[in-house]
């Protein structure tokens, strides 16, 4: 495993993550986690780890032609994850580079079982750490559009729009019904999340 800092960070303790749905978390392991500081490190390929994580989420991936499209392209895409303390993985991130300037984020998909605790961000802030100091001055994600009803993607756009993402244009990339919003963030100024 290839990491950002050379180092993994202890997280109290809390049970791998089985196969199969999310395994509810009592009062105290959902405080340890809250609790945590969660690491993102740039990692092999974890195509089977990103099967995993899609299987959990069906409300956000539910359609078998983009997973599998998904998986494949774990397969070969810049990955970054998130462990948890006895290494399974709990978040992923796939990254294009299509330009030096632009880091496109391909797939941000994280466990349920932890959602809400830091993961996502933690693999964002990362990113966006390496990207600073790679010269990259723009990131850019492309997630469902406001115009379509689906509750999830709502909470998606606002996570992204808390870290600094602007949304940038809505489009039909993906076809008539699936609006396509191209989301942006400017890297104008070393990261403030001490991640470098």
């Amino acid at each position: 495993m290839k990491s950002m800092a050379g180092e993994s960070a202890e997280h109290g303790g809390v049970s791998r993550l089985h196969r199969g749905s999310s395994p509810r978390r009592t009062n105290q392991e959902k405080d340890i986690l809250n609790d945590t500081t969660w690491k993102a490190c740039l990692d092999d390929p974890v195509p089977d780890d990103v099967a995993r994580l899609l299987a959990y989420v069906p409300e956000w991936f539910g359609q078998p032609d983009a997973n599998a499209e998904y998986i494949e392209a774990a397969r070969q895409k810049e990955t970054w994850t998130v462990r948890d303390s006895s290494s399974a993985v709990v978040g992923v991130t796939l990254v294009d580079r299509h330009f030096p300037h632009v880091a496109e984020i391909h797939l941000t998909v994280v466990d349920r079982a932890v959602h809400g605790t830091g993961v996502g961000t933690a693999m964002i802030e990362a990113l966006e750490a390496d990207a600073w100091t790679r010269g990259v001055s723009l990131l850019e994600v492309k997630t469902l559009g406001a115009s379509h009803p689906a509750p999830g993607y709502a909470r998606t756009r606002h996570f992204y729009q808390r870290l600094g993402f602007l949304p940038l244009e809505e489009t039909d990339f993906w076809g008539a019904g699936t609006p396509c919003l191209i989301m942006v963030k400017p890297l104008t100024a070393e990261p403030a999340s001490g991640a470098l």
